[in-house]
């Protein structure tokens, strides 16, 4: 038999975090982002979803929700209609639960599976940003018109980022239909839906914005006279041609200084591989200066605070400051491996794998396995000092 009664006086008048909070025998406790409260009685039967809104957790209390459902549930059993015509207060209306509300809550059940926080926060601002014409609607409601009307705008001028809002909104339309939410075909849909009612993208590859090499050493001397966290992390990321999002993540615990290495585990990683960074004497010098200035609570090596990372758009932000807005921080990774086709004799699988790409061929991933540590750290202390302007391109 279902387990019933599940909540408690206290555990309802505790309940904070926006979510529906089970008591058993259909019977559930809504909490909404506005900190507001009601009872829902959800029953699933012939594969038809049914939610009736009991009324709001101020006015009814958990006592009398449980009458009420226990009401419901035999009138279901009887095989009666679950609420007769006629009978419903504006209490008892039906509950919807609207786009917004249920799009928060999924990205938060999803949570786990993303790259990192920044990811995670890409996802959070493209459909707070994006759908903010719809979000109030209820979720069974929004339509193709709600999905056109968002990617039309940005569908030529911003190509990649209407294929995320797309993508973002078609995967949370599914997950409220697999939750019983919606019927019906998904609006959202591209596969024989919007692909025939918008027009044809351009398809070349957008880069991101780099710094021509021979530019380097003067920026970086730029660079070493700003102050601050960021400023130090942005020489961190191109002394170790790393990812941004790896750096901003970096903990001390992955740090091994004696050794000058840097390893960065598998969850961090854009190919869920567990990546070595051997570190060249500048990076090694950075990372003791901020060894020497964290504290016994930091736990990231570039913290805004302990225990809490820099905002991925710190440096980003840095760059503007120092009138470079027309350069990326992810840019530095292409002047890297310019640098090294241009002027060095390194092999390319080397510089690849200084890049943390994968390899395709058996035979590269063979000699990846083999690690060529020593040959990468080579690479990279010529690359810290052409950075540094001692060694000319």
């Amino acid at each position: 038999m279902p387990v019933r009664n599940k909540l408690s006086v206290k555990g309802v008048a505790a309940a904070k975090k926006p979510g529906v909070y089970s008591d058993g025998g259909g019977l559930y406790l809504r909490v909404r982002p506005s900190g507001s409260k009601s009872w829902l009685f959800i029953r699933t039967s012939k594969g038809l979803r049914r939610e009736l809104g009991l009324g709001s957790a101020l006015d009814v209390s958990l006592a009398l929700a449980r009458e009420r459902a226990e009401a419901l549930r035999t009138r279901a059993t009887n095989g009666l209609d679950l609420v007769p015509a006629n009978s419903l207060s504006d209490a008892e209306a039906p509950t919807t639960v609207t786009f917004e509300e249920f799009a928060k809550e999924y990205i938060r059940s999803i949570q786990g599976g993303f790259d990192n926080a920044k990811h995670r926060q890409q996802w959070q601002t493209t459909v707070a940003t994006y759908t903010a014409s719809f979000a109030r609607t209820p979720i069974d409601k929004v339509g193709r018109d709600n999905i056109l009307e968002v990617l039309r705008p940005i569908w030529l001028s911003k190509p990649e980022t209407a294929r995320r809002v797309q993508q973002r909104v078609a995967r949370i339309l599914d997950a409220a239909k697999v939750r019983g939410l919606r019927q019906g075909d998904n609006p959202a849909q591209w596969q024989g839906n919007l692909q025939l009612l918008l027009p044809r993208q351009d398809k070349s590859v957008a880069h991101h914005a780099a710094l021509p090499f021979r530019g380097l050493p003067n920026f970086m001397k730029d660079l070493a006279q700003r102050q601050g966290t960021a400023a130090r992390a942005l020489e961190f990321t191109i002394f170790t041609a790393a990812r941004s999002g790896e750096v901003l993540g970096m903990r001390w615990e992955e740090v091994d200084l004696e050794n000058r290495l840097w390893t960065v585990p598998a969850d961090r990683m854009k190919a869920r591989v567990q990546h070595e960074v051997p570190l060249d004497a500048a990076a090694t010098a950075l990372l003791r200066s901020m060894k020497t200035q964290a504290t016994m609570l930091e736990d990231f090596v570039f913290g805004a605070e302990p225990k809490k990372a820099l905002s991925n758009m710190a440096m980003t932000a840095l760059l503007r400051r120092m009138g470079r807005g027309d350069i990326t921080v992810h840019g530095f990774r292409s002047t890297f491996r310019d640098w090294a086709g241009d002027v060095t004799s390194h092999a390319r699988e080397d510089v690849e794998m200084a890049l943390a790409h994968t390899i395709a061929s058996k035979a590269e991933r063979a000699y990846r396995r083999g690690r060529s540590l020593e040959k990468r750290r080579v690479l990279m202390s010529e690359w810290a000092d052409f950075a540094n302007g001692l060694q000319r391109a």
